[in-house]
């Protein structure tokens, strides 16, 4: 079987400004729950491609940022916070954690941790479970990258239609993955508000990486005293393993929406939803 781990805040922000290019700046409630909704709701539909377990469930899980702060805005002055956020978009992260509760789907609201530390963690838990053939983590987001191991646990970017296996993330960052947290801590990342090391670009990042190893292992005269920094901004990127979101695999399978789902089908206006997952669960 295949575990597929969403990450729902990726999805919302997406479905979000997509809608935006249509809506002239008239926000739906509700627009971009709706949208992620689908999403979701469509992997269910197509199911396991590639051992046809559609009418055995999905195996599903989200992970959300419940709020954008986490541990690591302690570590760093200036990482990631929810300031400058749309309101619009920040009113619809707590419905979309109901909301797919609601479908019946595990959801993993982070607060301390991110949704990133989520799916990082789900997949070293499934990943360890001898009846889960592969891990599929659907998101673009370049820190996730880590998470690749072999062709067992891979990163599926769904807009733009790619799968990433270990080969894969070579292949695009220079690196392996286990390495991505050092060459994110080279080279920054501007998403979640860390700078890198000023000189040391993507290029010369792998290089470094290639030849001496993790930060840890570069010898002294490298970094100078800019190591201290680097290892700080690597602590930032390396994605928590051991948040105890599940004891069993199989707890992540989808077995049809729950009672109350109705109810926020007509609250979000979107009936087609309710008769998709009905059919879907063969009800």
């Amino acid at each position: 079987m295949i575990v597929h781990l969403v990450d729902g805040t990726y999805e919302l922000f997406r479905h979000f400004y997509g809608l935006r290019r249509f809506n002239k700046g008239k926000d739906r409630p509700y627009g971009a729950v709706v949208g992620v909704l689908q999403t979701v709701l469509q992997m269910i539909e197509n199911g396991d491609r590639v051992k046809g377990s559609a009418s055995r469930g999905l195996m599903l899980g989200v992970a959300t940022d419940h709020v954008i702060e986490s541990f690591r805005n302690r570590l760093w002055a200036g990482y990631k916070t929810g300031a400058g956020i749309e309101p619009a978009l920040l009113a619809q992260f707590h419905p979309l954690e109901e909301a797919l509760a609601a479908m019946g789907v595990v959801v993993w609201p982070m607060i301390e941790l991110e949704a990133d530390d989520a799916l990082a963690s789900a997949a070293h838990l499934a990943s360890k479970d001898k009846n889960v053939e592969k891990v599929a983590i659907w998101t673009p987001d370049k820190d996730l990258a880590q998470c690749v191991r072999d062709t067992r646990v891979v990163q599926i970017d769904g807009r733009r239609k790619t799968i990433r296996d270990a080969a894969g993330i070579r292949e695009k960052f220079g690196v392996d993955p286990p390495l991505i947290p050092d060459l994110l801590a080279l080279v920054g990342d501007a998403a979640d508000g860390y700078p890198g090391i000023a000189g040391i670009g993507p290029r010369t990042a792998a290089q470094l990486l290639s030849r001496y190893g993790p930060i840890e292992k570069f010898p002294s005269n490298v970094l100078g005293e800019r190591r201290d920094l680097a290892l700080l901004f690597k602590n930032l990127a390396t994605l928590r393993t051991d948040a105890p979101l599940f004891d069993n695999s199989e707890t992540l399978r989808w077995r049809g929406a729950t009672p109350g789902f109705a109810a926020w089908t007509e609250r979000m206006k979107a009936p087609r939803l309710l008769e998709r997952c009905e059919k879907a669960a063969g009800r």
